[in-house]
Parts: C-alpha cells; sequence; structure tokens
C-alpha cells in the first residue's frame, strides 16, 4: 500500500473481533511510523477557540509550542482559557519570529481567503524550508491558499473539528503538489497525539466530512420542510440509529455488513426520491434570515433562550465525551 492511500476509517474497529477483515486493514493503517519524530516545535497561528485549543492539545503531549496572534489582547483571553497545568508550558508570541524555528506552524486565523493569502505570503518566507505548514480551514481551497505559501509541496490542510478536544477526526488534505511523505507526518503526527486521521486526496469544496454532513442535511431539510418528520424526530433517527451505528461502523462499511445486494436493491427505487437540489435548503435559508442561528442567538431549529444554551452545551460535551472514552479511552 502506497503512502498516498492510506485507509482513512481506522476508528471503527471492534475490539472483540481483532482477526476480523475490518480491524485487520485498519489496526495496519493506524501503525505510526518514525515519521512525525522530526516534530518537535510547532507554531500555532490564531488565538481563538480552535487556535487555543490545539495548543493545549499539542503541549499535552510534550510538544514544544508556541501560540501566536498579532493582537495581545487575544494571547492573554486564550491563556486563561487554556488549562493551568498546561498554559505556563506554551509560549505566547506577537512577533513574526514565532515562525523562524517551528518544525510546524498551524494557522488557524480568522475564516477569510484574502486574510489567510496575505498571511502565508507574510510568513512561508520567514519558515525554515524544511517546515511544514498546514491550514485549519474547515472548507476554503487548499490549492488556493497554496498559492501564497513558498513551497507549496510542503503545505496542506489539517481540518480539525470543533470541540477539538472531543472529535477524534482529523482531514488531512492534500493540495496538488503537497509532497507524499508531508502528508504521511502529518498523518502520523495526528496519530501521536490521539487522533484519528483521513486523508482527502484531492482538494474539493467541502472535503469530505462537510460533503457527507451537507448531504444529510439537504435530505433532513427536505423532510421536515414536506411534513414526513418533525426536527425532533429527524434528530432522534440520526441520534439513536444512524449516528450510534456510525460511530462504530461508516458508511460503506455499513455496506459490507448490511450485505451490498440489498443497498443495490433499495438503491433502485429510493434515489429517484431523494433530495437532489443544488440550492441552500429552504427551511435553512428561513432560519439564516430570521436571524435564527442557533445557540449563538439563543434560537434554531429549537429554543435556546436563557440557561438553555448552557446547559444544552454542557449535555453535548458530556455525551460526546462519554462516547470518546467509551472508543478510545484505552488508546490515549
Amino acid at each position: 500500500m502506497s503512502e498516498t492511500t492510506i485507509p482513512t476509517d481506522s476508528q471503527t474497529t471492534d475490539p472483540q473481533a481483532s482477526d476480523s477483515p475490518v480491524a485487520q486493514a485498519q489496526s495496519a493503517a493506524a501503525q505510526p511510523s518514525d515519521s512525525a519524530a522530526s516534530i518537535r516545535r510547532i507554531t500555532v497561528a490564531g488565538a481563538g477557540t480552535m487556535g487555543y485549543s490545539m495548543a493545549e492539545i499539542f503541549a499535552r503531549k510534550g510538544y514544544e509550542v508556541t501560540l501566536w496572534n498579532h493582537r495581545w489582547p487575544a494571547l492573554d483571553r486564550a491563556k486563561t482559557l487554556i488549562a493551568p497545568e498546561v498554559a505556563d508550558s506554551i509560549d505566547y508570541s506577537a512577533s513574526d519570529h514565532a515562525f523562524e524555528d517551528a518544525d510546524l506552524i498551524v494557522e488557524s486565523i480568522v475564516e477569510d481567503v484574502d486574510a489567510k493569502l496575505a498571511f502565508y505570503r507574510q510568513i512561508s518566507p520567514l519558515a525554515r524550508p524544511d517546515a511544514i505548514i498546514v491550514t485549519n480551514t474547515s472548507g476554503l481551497s487548499i490549492n488556493k491558499l497554496a498559492t501564497a505559501v513558498t513551497g507549496p509541496q510542503r503545505f496542506l490542510g489539517m481540518h480539525w473539528f470543533n470541540p477539538p478536544t472531543l472529535i477524534p477526526l482529523i482531514e488531512i488534505i492534500k493540495n496538488d503538489a503537497t509532497d507524499p511523505a508531508v502528508a504521511r507526518t502529518i498523518y502520523d503526527l495526528a496519530l501521536a497525539i490521539g487522533k484519528k486521521p483521513a486523508i482527502v486526496e484531492k482538494d474539493v469544496p467541502g472535503f469530505a466530512a462537510n460533503r457527507i454532513q451537507l448531504a444529510v442535511v439537504r435530505e433532513v431539510c427536505s423532510m421536515v420542510s414536506k411534513g414526513i418528520i418533525s426536527p425532533e424526530g429527524a434528530d432522534a433517527v440520526m441520534k439513536y440509529g444512524l449516528g450510534f451505528r456510525w460511530s462504530c461502523l461508516g458508511p460503506l462499511e455499513t455496506l459490507d455488513f448490511g450485505g451490498i445486494d440489498v443497498f443495490e436493491h433499495v438503491s433502485e427505487y429510493l434515489m429517484p426520491d431523494l433530495e437532489d437540489s443544488h440550492e441552500v435548503p429552504a427551511l435553512l435559508k428561513q432560519h439564516y434570515e430570521a436571524g435564527e442561528l442557533g445557540v449563538k442567538t439563543g434560537k434554531g431549529f429549537y429554543d435556546y433562550s436563557g440557561d438553555k444554551a448552557r446547559q444544552a452545551t454542557a449535555e453535548r460535551d458530556r455525551k460526546l465525551r462519554a462516547v470518546h472514552d467509551a472508543l478510545y479511552g484505552e488508546d490515549n
């Protein structure tokens, strides 16, 4: 197996079936090489939620971490939000010198293409020629960002998911010039910090996770709009059925276990009836235009007024932590 075709769903192994074909393939893919050993000094650019969370995770794993931001107040705030036992082990800087001796630069600044392009034009010439540079963008084109990087072969996407302390997945997205050895190094680094990486071989809008997620959202919004199911019912279907299964088996593994013949027959009559619009779902647009943006505004599909937002967030984190510990606790 080449380094550019690493199986990406290594988190789905049944611990009671370690001799199964699925388990064997995933175990082989999840064995880190020593390629990440060259990374010891990491500079994280951007002191927002994702930036300071990534800095904390790297620091907990023993890396020499610098958290950079162009404004000191953001760094001062981040330091108060990082766990006290870790915060003092991290260096904080607003100087471009923070990029000069890093083995790895992780960019997590504002999600704006022009701001990111300007950032790379400024800092990539300062970095060592052998330093790897990655972006935590959730959907901007990796190829476009690479045009501003000195040495695009050392550049790729490293997309973490919020909350990064609880979600195991990291998407690793190549640009057209990415050196396969660089992708392997970041893959191994993700394993070394207890994450479950997936390599996206080609840069496409939304990468892999958001394309899958939006396909589901499109169908769910369509069904709710047509009165087929309520929002509560749709979320129940996912949480207690599909999502419960998908935390252990990916979609293609589900086909194998359910029978490819069964899914082929179901596809024959169901595919023509599925939502295939290329527009923003009308129900999603309706909430957006009404300013009902979810937890952040106190209302979305559900009510988060008063203390409900805090309670809902705490309950979400409690459940994610329980699932994480049940499935992957022994790995960390």
